[in-house]
């Protein structure tokens, strides 16, 4: 990841076919920003401002909160001056607290002065009120405060008038006495009493990297767990207030969470508007889905198995074909972007269904969806009474042998059917199955 805008985007925002389909999705919701204070000072900034516009002009609502710790520590250099702390986390004594006033100052009047030119109507707002944070593990934070109360009504009568919220990490309490924030914290409860979609982190890091891999998908549960067993060293330090913000908002009921690098080109508009994305999104449960398949899913089905055909590990199925047996096919779905997909066929007069067209996009194999596919079709098959589950491969003997737990089979296994198709189409399939338990139906 470069330390400067990039040439170029890995998705061209341009491209308005990928974008208007999320159009209708988005459309008055409302998107809560975070931006680091280093991301305000990078030269790619003013190319965010303008995909702010760009979500404005798409009748999505933004909420910015910005932070101020890379600013008060150049500040602090400069003037030598001595500091208790630069990111709101720890306690926060009364030189620091003018530091962080000037800071905030320059931060707000930068975002305001970019935003203008951008045309972009805004507005600072002490719509957060704040209380001290007190007395934390015997530590008196002095003037570092915590939110107490959100003034909905008023960011949201902003937003109706299409003007963009800008709130600062000074919050006032009160009495009006002003308290330093962490910005992280700040976004995410605002995202939550805002009934927010999306909280984004724009940040000076791609997202989170875990086990040293960078994670692109990451649901809520995983993220909770790497947090409290210890595993949370291994997170970029930078990075703990925002994954710790991200839990706090989807625990609070907003679907999704991105840390991603706002020093790249594009970045913000390829995070949603692009399937894969670009940093990390934690997601809630809801985020991954299989279920049957419906006749607008038939287009993203041929596409998705026409790359299975040309390698020949599928059969080739029309267009035509998918639809009339739309019925039969079960799709994997992530934010609304079906990425794999498989199909059960039924045998009338035997109790063995079988299970086929599974193909996953390139992009997310070997990331468990296609046993997760397999399992599902598994399940389904066992509620229709079925008690085995046939599986015939070319190319993906060792995924339904080692990974599904299929056992080999024989012709034997197969219906009569299945057996002369075997013998006519000269694909010399190998033949798998795997025993299932039917379904009991419950008395009434």
């Amino acid at each position: 990841m470069n330390n400067g805008a990039a040439d170029e985007s890995p998705i061209k925002p341009a491209d308005l076919r990928g974008i208007l389909k999320y159009v209708p999705m988005f459309r008055d919701h409302v998107f809560v920003i975070a931006l680091d204070g280093t991301i305000v000072e990078n030269e790619n900034f003013p190319n965010i401002v303008t995909d702010l516009a760009v979500l404005r002009s798409l009748h999505i609502k933004v909420v910015l909160v910005h932070g101020i710790g890379a600013q008060m520590r150049v500040l602090a250099e400069k003037r030598r001056a001595a500091t208790t702390d630069f990111f709101g986390e720890g306690p926060t004594d009364a030189d620091t607290l003018t530091l962080a006033r000037e800071a905030s100052a320059l931060v707000s009047q930068q975002i305001f002065e970019s935003l203008s030119h951008a045309g972009v109507k805004c507005a600072v707002t002490n719509a957060v009120r704040a209380t001290e944070a007190g007395v934390i593990r015997g530590v008196d934070m002095q003037l570092t405060g915590k939110v107490e109360k959100i003034d909905s009504a008023l960011l949201k009568s902003l937003l109706a008038l299409d003007v963009v919220p800008l709130v600062s990490p000074l919050l006032c309490d009160r009495e009006g006495h002003t308290l330093r924030v962490n910005s992280d914290p700040l976004a995410a409860e605002i995202a939550m009493a805002l009934g927010a979609s999306k909280l984004v982190y724009l940040t000076p890091y791609p997202g989170l990297t875990i086990d040293g891999e960078h994670a692109v998908n990451l649901p809520l549960e995983a993220l909770r767990k790497i947090l409290a067993d210890g595993r949370r060293a291994k997170l970029e330090p930078r990075l703990l207030t925002k994954a710790n913000g991200a839990v706090r908002a989807l625990e609070g009921g907003v679907p999704r969470a991105h840390i991603l690098d706002g020093r790249i080109l594009g970045a913000l508009l390829t995070e949603i508007f692009d399937k894969v994305g670009l940093g990390t999104m934690v997601h809630a449960n809801d985020y991954e889905s299989i279920r049957p398949a419906k006749k607008k899913d038939a287009r993203a089905i041929y596409n998705i198995t026409k790359q299975g055909v040309k390698n020949e590990a599928l059969v080739q199925r029309t267009m035509q074909y998918i639809e009339q047996h739309i019925d039969d096919y079960f799709v994997y779905e992530i934010d609304d972007s079906v990425i794999g997909c498989a199909r059960l066929r039924k045998y009338p007069g035997t109790r063995t269904v079988e299970i086929g067209s599974v193909y996953v996009q390139p992009f997310y194999q070997g990331k468990d969806v296609g046993r997760k596919l397999v399992e599902y079709g598994g399940l389904a098959a066992a509620k229709t009474g079925a008690n085995k589950l046939l599986a015939l491969t070319t190319q993906t003997y060792g995924f339904f042998h080692a990974v599904c737990g299929f056992a080999d089979g024989t012709e034997a296994d197969l219906p009569a059917a299945r057996k002369a198709e075997l013998k006519t189409n000269g694909r010399n399939s190998k033949i798998l199955f795997k025993k299932l338990t039917p379904e009991k139906k419950k008395p009434r």
